[in-house]
């Protein structure tokens, strides 16, 4: 889920980075044979539920979204429960901005294919980070990056996402990823790469009308653990539900 790239360093615990990369891998549920074609197993993503007719707010994008969503304790959840109100959400483990498998890739693992030009209100939105840690190889992830989104934040597969939402009048909550707690997570690694990528994704929600960044990677203090499930990457209950109402208020401002 996060945009951190492993480096070879003695301060990443390897069993740490074994488990993080089975937490990852697992929701992808995909494989690919020599030719490159797409092989789906049993744990691939299911087609998604039809909309919700009466949801105006729709989330899209990875398992930090997704994460709790079988307890119903997940951001989207905690954002339904705070505004009062059904919030669908379309987030998968796993998903990612670039993304070039055909047959998962429209089942939702595309980020951009988890949306279909609905017309809601507000989308929340968030993604990049299997993209920067898993699609990278610990070599291209400038590269990569540059794909997604350009360095003044206007170009890139994430902007014209963007765009495309905003064209039927959504506005939209770009919501960036939890750092760590400075304890030892795998997650460590590269927190000089995610903050480059908020602050491009900042600079294009302030050059977009109608579009937010929510902020989170000073939300956990220093050595607190509470923040994170026991993977130490993706967000706890706790979180989620804290994470859940700030976005709730930014809609509160603007709605």
């Amino acid at each position: 889920m996060f945009y951190d790239r492993l480096r070879r360093s003695s301060t990443v615990n390897p069993i740490l980075a074994f488990v993080a990369c089975l937490v990852l891998l697992i929701p992808v549920g995909l494989s690919a044979d020599a030719a490159g074609n797409e092989i789906a197993s049993r744990a691939a993503p299911q087609s998604q539920p039809a909309p919700l007719r009466s949801a105006r707010i729709l989330a899209l994008g990875d398992s930090m979204i997704a994460w709790h969503s079988v307890s119903r304790n997940s951001i989207a959840d905690a954002l339904s429960d705070t505004l009062g109100e059904p919030v669908e959400n379309r987030a998968i483990g796993g998903a990612r901005i670039i993304y070039g498998l055909p047959i998962t890739g429209a089942m939702g693992m595309k980020i951009s294919k988890q949306y279909r030009g609905d017309e809601v209100d507000w989308v929340v939105l968030n993604g990049g980070g299997n993209d920067l840690w898993l699609g990278c190889g610990c070599g291209a992830c400038d590269r990569k990056m540059a794909r997604m989104i350009s360095q003044n934040g206007m170009r890139g597969e994430i902007p014209k996402l963007v765009r495309d939402i905003r064209k039927t009048g959504a506005r939209v909550i770009y919501l960036g990823y939890l750092r760590s707690p400075g304890v030892d997570s795998v997650i460590d690694a590269c927190r000089a790469l995610g903050d480059d990528f908020e602050v491009r994704l900042s600079r294009m929600a302030t050059e977009l009308d109608g579009v937010y960044f929510l902020d989170v990677s000073d939300l956990v203090p220093t050595g607190d653990r509470s923040f994170h499930g026991v993977d130490m990457i993706h967000p706890s209950r706790k979180a989620s539900r804290i994470i859940g109402q700030k976005l709730a208020q930014i809609i509160q401002a603007y709605d």
